[in-house]
């Protein structure tokens, strides 16, 4: 009837894990338009390296969840 600890914090930790994985989806997906808007170089590097950084993360996030299932 009643989850064990353990099974109750592996739940929590997959929860915090999806929304931490739909977060970092939604920051690519605006970093990717506000990309595709700038000219200024010094915009466009910063942007490239918004999304290398939320690309890696994603990866991350993505393998994580992938071990809990």
């Amino acid at each position: 009837m009643f989850r064990q600890p353990q099974t109750q914090k592996k739940d929590a930790c997959y929860t915090v894990l999806l929304d931490d994985l739909e977060r970092t989806k939604k920051e690519l997906d605006h970093v990717y338009a506000a990309f595709s808007n700038v000219t200024e170089p010094d915009l466009i590097d910063a942007y490239i390296y918004q999304l290398n950084s939320a690309q890696l993360r994603y990866r991350f996030l993505l393998n994580s969840v992938k071990e809990y299932q």
